[in-house]
């Protein structure tokens, strides 16, 4: 039987938060397998896992209103998943599966965002998330906190949490007023086998430290996140001392080794192999967080010898990770004798009819929504070169974040200094077609959920932003060929970690190091004074630390708002009716080698 969250869960007078410590879960008996002289007792076990759904129900892209498709053939959604989880259940026999998630499942697609902020699940008679009504159906037993679960603030994640037949985990997610833990640590379900004595599995979930720079405007002062390694330390041993045999934890948390904020936090971010490493007791983790395929990493405890098998599933419900348990039961206890896991390809199976029925009505809701025509565009405008070439769609971006910010700060000390914004290539497909402009051809030129901040920055702190931001591309010494696929991405720096800067003119001289490449630097055609002060329009995410940029997480906050950037743009151009170039491009930078143009 499901596990009842309303009836497992306290709450916390802070935050409203579910704690729970235990959670039993009996299922049908199994037959053990007896084996050898002495009759030997062995239990298979097998767990199931997701990761990084963001939101995705079916194999459709809200963003080109098609099937979705890409060149590696791959197919997404939770339809898909649940049909090789009925395919695993049927072979292995339910009694002996379990089903987990690794987080960043509320957060991501136009669907996701409509049932947060258009028709949200927090509303008086609100619906029931899409996401929590596929999960419940399927059939999970826990999941995982990811960082984009705070994005829409703890109310949504709240609800979404009660709506939800299964627990959603954090053992380092933490009151930060009694430092108690603000969700459940952890999932116990007990397999019955037949002839031996049950087996306890435990499932410790783990969430990213991240979101406290992410996501700080929610859970400042309320909620705080130690590191994956310590609460791993702190809480393993006490799921062994309950009687667990099975240690597995659920974490949202990449295997790198690496954080993307730098020195921001004295936490990792990208540490479940770490966790492995470090932490004694544990037999698996599904990874998460990273958006990468790992089958399966073997990783050494330090302590004990002992292998942990990783198993991280491709993001947005393209995989699903398998771990194959062994156990023997011997000395009067169960112990792992080996751990195997792999991926299963969604691509391999059809759509379940029962996801399908049961999401189709919010879906067509949603498809719908993202369809409304706000304008019209004079020419087609595209991100593909956005990333090497300055394009005047991410001008769009930063003219929309520009205008916002100079009118919220009318009136105001401030409104005499020049506003310049920042945005990035978030993607590398977006594209806005000459004529009717939707809802979704904004969406997908603005993928996240990033609202605008208003910060206070000088002349010389926005030179150090820049040359950051410039690290993105490879060095490439003038006179040699340019190939565009290797020019960017310098040391595995994601585009949405490169920033234009509107209001500004400058060079990037890729054939010089890294930290000295930002050449001819103006503003109002002069150089560049090093003490001129200037408004910072930024999104959230960067604005609070994340990619690690120079100057502008402890920089003077001048204003903010809760709207989200995507629905700003979607006003502006509506509010025009015509998408015109003229009306927000400009060439504010070009890349050189040695002050000659690349292209």
């Amino acid at each position: 039987m499901a596990l009842n969250r309303r009836k497992f869960l306290e709450k916390s007078a802070v935050t409203g938060a579910g704690v729970a410590l235990a959670g039993a879960v009996g299922a049908p008996a199994a037959q053990a397998a007896e084996v050898g002289k002495g009759r030997e007792k062995r239990y298979s076990l097998t767990v199931m896992g997701t990761t990084d759904l963001h939101g995705h129900v079916f194999n459709w892209d809200y963003f080109k209103d098609a099937e979705y498709k890409d060149s590696a053939g791959n197919a997404q959604g939770l339809s898909r998943i649940s049909t090789l989880v009925n395919q695993v259940r049927a072979e292995k026999g339910r009694c002996n599966t379990l089903l987990l998630d690794a987080g960043d499942t509320i957060q991501g697609t136009p669907l996701t965002y409509y049932y947060a902020k258009v028709d949200p699940i927090t509303a008086k008679g609100g619906p029931v998330h899409p996401m929590a009504a596929a999960m419940n159906a399927i059939g999970y037993d826990a999941v995982a906190l990811g960082n984009h679960e705070f994005n829409y603030g703890i109310e949504t994640l709240r609800k979404f949490e009660e709506q939800c037949d299964f627990p959603l985990l954090g053992a380092n997610a933490l009151d930060a007023k009694t430092l108690k833990p603000a969700f459940p640590p952890y999932f116990i379900k007990t397999f019955r086998v037949k002839g031996a004595p049950p087996v306890k599995v435990a499932v410790l979930g783990l969430t990213n430290p991240g979101i406290a720079i992410w996501d700080k405007a929610y859970v400042q002062g309320k909620l705080t996140f130690p590191g994956l390694e310590e609460q791993a330390a702190k809480w393993v041993p006490k799921l062994r001392s309950m009687g667990a045999d099975v240690v597995v934890v659920s974490a949202h948390s990449g295997s790198s080794g690496t954080s993307s904020y730098g020195d921001q936090l004295p936490y990792v971010e990208n540490s479940a192999a770490l966790v492995a490493q470090q932490v004694p007791g544990i037999d698996a983790i599904l990874v998460g967080h990273a958006h990468v395929e790992i089958p399966e990493l073997k990783v050494t405890n330090a302590r004990t010898g002992k292998t942990v098998v990783l198993s991280e599933p491709l993001a947005y419900a393209e995989r699903l990770s398998l771990f194959d348990i062994e156990l023997v039961f011997a000395k009067g206890r169960w112990s792992v004798e080996s751990v195997a896991s792999k991926v299963l390809n969604s691509n391999s199976v059809a759509d379940d009819p029962k996801i399908t029925k049961l999401l189709k009505a919010d879906h067509d809701v949603v498809v719908k929504y993202v369809n409304q025509v706000v304008g019209t565009a004079t020419e087609t405008l595209t991100t593909v070169e956005a990333r090497y070439k300055d394009a005047p769609i991410i001008d769009l971006i930063t003219k929309v974040q520009e205008d916002v910010v100079r009118a919220a700060l009318a009136g105001t000390e401030y409104a005499s200094l020049p506003v310049i914004a920042q945005a990035s290539p978030f993607s590398r497909t977006s594209e806005i077609p000459a004529g009717e402009v939707t809802i979704r051809d904004l969406s997908s030129l603005y993928v996240y959920d990033n609202t605008l901040v208003a910060k206070l920055l000088t002349g010389a702190q926005v030179r150090a932003y820049l040359e950051y931001s410039a690290e993105y591309f490879v060095r490439t010494a003038a006179g040699t060929a340019v190939d565009v696929e290797k020019l960017t991405n310098a040391n595995n720096r994601p585009d949405y970690n490169y920033d234009y800067v509107s209001g500004l003119s400058y060079d990037i001289d890729i054939a010089q190091a890294a930290g000295s490449r930002i050449k001819n630097l103006t503003w109002n055609g002069a150089a560049l004074d090093d003490a001129q002060k200037f408004v910072f329009a930024v999104n959230n995410y960067r604005a609070n630390g994340g990619g690690a940029f120079p100057h502008v997480a402890s920089a003077t906050e001048l204003w903010s708002e809760s709207t989200e950037i995507r629905t700003r743009i979607a006003e502006w151009v509506t509010a025009k009716g015509v998408l015109d170039p003229k009306d927000f491009a400009s060439v504010d930078w070009k890349l050189t080698r040695d002050g000659t143009p690349v292209f």
